[in-house]
């Protein structure tokens, strides 16, 4: 992945250029890099609400952990939110080396 990739949701700015994905705009800023992180993204449900949960860790014993329910509308609003996604657990499904225990 060469460009920064960046998406909007409400109040928080998204940005991912490959290696880390940085959240701004909550109570402070989070940076998670793609050998350290478990993404996880289900829906919609039937009100059309995703639940995407970034985590520090492994799926089986993650960390700390930053979890958000987008309705349809926030989704539909940023197309590049999805693209983004995508890209961070496209580079996580490649990143060579061991991860985290």
């Amino acid at each position: 992945m060469r460009d920064e990739i960046t998406a909007r949701v409400g109040h928080e700015f998204y940005s991912f250029d490959g290696r880390i994905l940085e959240i701004f705009g909550g109570e402070y800023p989070r940076r998670y890099h793609i050998r350290h992180l478990h993404l996880s993204v289900t829906g919609p449900d039937r009100k059309g609400r995703r639940t995407v949960m970034i985590a520090h860790g492994r799926p089986e014993a993650p960390g700390s952990s930053l979890t958000w329910h987008p309705t349809a509308a926030e989704w539909e609003q940023s197309p590049d939110l999805a693209a983004l996604l995508e890209a961070v657990q496209a580079s996580i499904g490649s990143a060579s080396g061991p991860r985290p225990v």
